[in-house]
């Protein structure tokens, strides 16, 4: 067990390492002048020739990569160049934000795809069960940018019944959550149906059903639970995902989030903060992966007893 877990640290600072490396060679090899965002196209060349020192931009690749990582071993993800502010204070500053959205979001399409996968499963090629799976495919095929447009249009401006963005209370936060649980909880439903059929055809599952135990609750103490463990793995990665930050519902609704800050930093051409945010997402992924590990020991006893 401590061997399969050091084995895994050792692969997840190698992932890390990776992703600081690539993103940081991509960053450089844009055109443009830094210096120029920053002060302006107006300045002067003394101005642009004070930033270029300032930010060590006239250094060679390599050696601006070596002090970026000597900066990360000192847990120092550095400054905006645009604000000034450490970019770990603005990923601070924003993450609750993300986290209420998410946390709100995963609730709301887990609510309805847990039930909507196991009833469908228990009545597959029913009309109910295609009718899910219509809605599932189309529920699946709309763009995040237009369904959340479309929802702040009709149900925000035309109607009234949420506000029309930015972050002030808990209200603020249902339409953007409902604009990502559609996206979701039809792709976890037939997910959640998949399993559940191969589960429910199961010898155990049989026996359940010969002792004399209700439809109810062989569909949902014994079946769900057995189903629901490869949907975990996938759930851990999409929730580190959408803590990374909603790029496209964070946008349209103003949120105050790290999916705008990300968005912000590309158009300012800010590469700490660009470089702060795919770390972080990255650092959310790993440690996603080691969250799912635990989960599979609590959900399936067997998983934990093979380890």
């Amino acid at each position: 067990m401590i061997t399969r877990l050091f084995r895994r640290l050792i692969w997840s600072v190698v992932t890390l390492l990776g992703t600081v490396l690539l993103t940081f060679f991509l960053l450089n090899a844009v055109p443009g002048d830094v210096a120029r965002v920053i002060a302006g196209s107006k300045a002067s060349p003394d101005v642009i020739k004070e930033i270029h020192a300032k930010y060590h931009l006239d250094d060679p690749v390599w050696q601006r990569f070596a002090l970026y990582l000597n900066q990360l071993a000192h847990g120092d993800l550095g400054h905006s160049y645009v604000t000034d502010q450490p970019v770990a204070e603005a990923l601070l500053t924003r993450l609750p934000t993300t986290i209420a959205l998410t946390a709100l979001a995963v609730v709301m399409w887990v609510a309805l795809a847990v039930p909507l996968g196991a009833l469908t499963a228990r009545f597959r090629d029913s009309w109910f069960d295609r009718s899910t799976l219509v809605v599932a495919t189309v529920s699946l095929s709309l763009p995040a940018f237009w369904l959340a447009r479309m929802m702040q249009y009709w149900f925000a401006y035309k109607l009234g019944w949420f506000p029309i963005g930015f972050f002030r209370s808990f209200r603020d936060l249902l339409l953007p959550a409902a604009s990502l649980a559609i996206l979701f909880v039809g792709y976890y439903a037939r997910l959640i149906h998949t399993n559940m059929v191969e589960v429910l055809d199961s010898p155990y599952i049989r026996a359940a059903r010969a002792k004399g135990a209700s439809e109810t609750r062989v569909l949902f103490k014994h079946a769900l639970r057995n189903a629901m463990i490869p949907v975990i793995t996938i759930l851990g990665m999409d929730v580190a995902g959408l803590l990374g930050g909603v790029l496209f519902v964070e946008n349209v609704f103003a949120l105050p989030g790290i999916g705008t800050l990300a968005v912000q930093s590309v158009f300012n051409l800010d590469p700490p903060v660009i470089m702060g945010t795919v770390l972080f997402s990255a650092i959310l992924v790993v440690g996603a992966n080691w969250a799912v590990d635990l989960l599979y020991g609590w959900i399936d006893p067997r998983i934990k007893s093979a380890s």
